[in-house]
């Protein structure tokens, strides 16, 4: 559980954010990148791209596709590991 500063009260943890963040940290790994410069790539704040990586923050469509266009990757492709990494986190 994470807590929402805002209001102060958990969030639970969900297993598909976990893997979107897996799969988002992954990618800019790869490439090298910081958070900082994938913030300022796909025009996000880094703190914000920090709780996605961690799992914490539920993100939309638009900045699925912002943070995939900031790696150069089409956002199904990034979908996609995530969805990999998620079953396989199951399987176990």
């Amino acid at each position: 559980m994470t807590l929402r500063c805002a209001q102060c009260r958990p969030v639970p943890s969900s297993p598909v954010l976990t893997a979107l963040g897996k799969a988002v940290r992954g990618y800019r790994a790869e490439q090298n990148i910081s958070q900082e410069e994938l913030g300022y790539r796909a025009g996000l704040h880094r703190t914000y791209l920090s709780g996605i990586e961690r799992g914490e923050r539920s993100l939309g469509y638009v900045n699925v596709v912002k943070i995939a266009t900031a790696l150069g990757i089409p956002a199904s492709e990034l979908v996609a590991r995530a969805e990999r990494l998620g079953r396989r986190k199951r399987r176990r």
